[in-house]
């Protein structure tokens, strides 16, 4: 048995359900499946290099111009195009968070920085993050949700930070690859402050709206435009393939009995009920649950959690491996009704 450095290892963990990937528990829209399927015939072909209809399809549905968008192989690939494009000396990280962007940093040589989140406050981010925010670094990396605490930055926070940044010529990248399960997501993302900026790169990717990480599609979006040419620079030629592609279009496109607007908002309705019904019964069985708002829970329990977690069928996103946090914190996807009660029954046998 291996512990996870990411969540999704089925490979080497053979289990019946799989907590550890925080993807759309109503699975993936069935015209992406069937447009990435057809668009298999195609792969004797090179994938567009430009991306223009995907790019289309995204500006449809973020209302952003085309040109401040660039799309990668996941939003990891975009977190490494942005390090090497910036060739940051200094940058901040907070911990805990996704160590891709650590990893990205490190892979071009810059000093890392890390500023612990307050457990007392539930490892939330409050105004004391701006005391950190000084002229010596050239890179800041946030996400928001954060990734594995769910906790929500404020918009007002965020503005904040973004306007020290600009001050300071640091290069801002922002994660919100789970924005759209929160219950308003307009309330929080800087989208459109990412496509009116320059030192701002705002990351997304189709990996858990649409729960489609096999086919790694990602884009990001800036007003910075020298930045977003340095990021093609160092990317590979033909990152996004085919079905990648052919996936992207149809997960934003309207089609048949499918509708976007009404798959995101379903999932909205579906994701909360789910999860609030998930802590309330991990709360009743002793755990200490943090306040997430996204498709997830990070929660308290017993060292030996993961490991038995395992030996039953369910894998875990055991968060040891996480910067700032030990053994003992975990996070479990908020999935399928049935599949979330036969967890918390395991639970309550333990």
């Amino acid at each position: 048995m291996e512990r996870q450095i990411h969540g999704g290892d089925i490979y080497r963990n053979k289990v019946l359900l799989d907590f550890s990937v925080n993807s759309n528990p109503l699975g993936v829209p069935k015209p992406v499946r069937l447009a990435a399927a057809l668009a298999a015939a195609d792969i004797e072909h090179y994938p567009d290099i430009r991306c223009e209809e995907l790019k289309k399809a995204i500006s449809r549905f973020e209302g952003i111009p085309e040109e401040k968008i660039i799309c990668g192989n996941g939003a990891a690939e975009l977190f490494f195009a942005a390090a090497l494009a910036g060739r940051p000396k200094k940058a901040l990280v907070l911990s805990p968070s996704f160590s891709e962007y650590e990893r990205a940093l490190k892979a071009v040589g810059a000093e890392i920085q890390y500023a612990a989140l307050p457990k007392e406050k539930g490892f939330e981010a409050d105004e004391s993050l701006l005391e950190k925010i000084t002229p010596e670094y050239d890179m800041i990396f946030l996400c928001n949700p954060n990734n594995p605490t769910g906790c929500v930055m404020k918009k007002c926070l965020l503005k904040a930070v973004l306007e020290k940044c600009r001050k300071y010529g640091i290069l801002l990248v922002l994660d919100e690859c789970f924005v759209d399960f929160l219950e308003e997501p307009e309330k929080v993302t800087m989208r459109e402050e990412a496509a009116g900026s320059a030192e701002f790169l705002l990351v997304k990717a189709f990996t858990k709206l649409f729960a489609m990480p096999g086919l790694r599609l990602g884009y990001a979006v800036s007003g910075d435009q020298e930045l977003l040419e340095k990021m093609k620079e160092v990317l590979q030629p033909w990152n996004v393939s085919v079905p990648a592609q052919a996936g992207g279009i149809a997960a934003l496109t309207d089609c048949g009995n499918y509708c976007v607007d009404e798959y995101i908002k379903n999932t909205r309705k579906y994701v909360k009920a789910e999860r609030e019904r998930m802590e309330s019964a991990l709360k009743e069985l002793g755990y200490y649950v943090f306040p997430s708002k996204a498709n997830y829970l990070f929660f308290r329990g017993k060292p030996f959690l993961y490991e038995a977690a395992v030996e039953a069928g369910f894998l875990i996103r055991d968060c040891s491996s996480y910067r700032g946090l030990s053994p003992g914190y975990y996070r479990i996807a908020v999935r399928k009704k049935e599949e979330n009660e036969r967890f918390i029954t395991w639970l309550r046998e333990l």
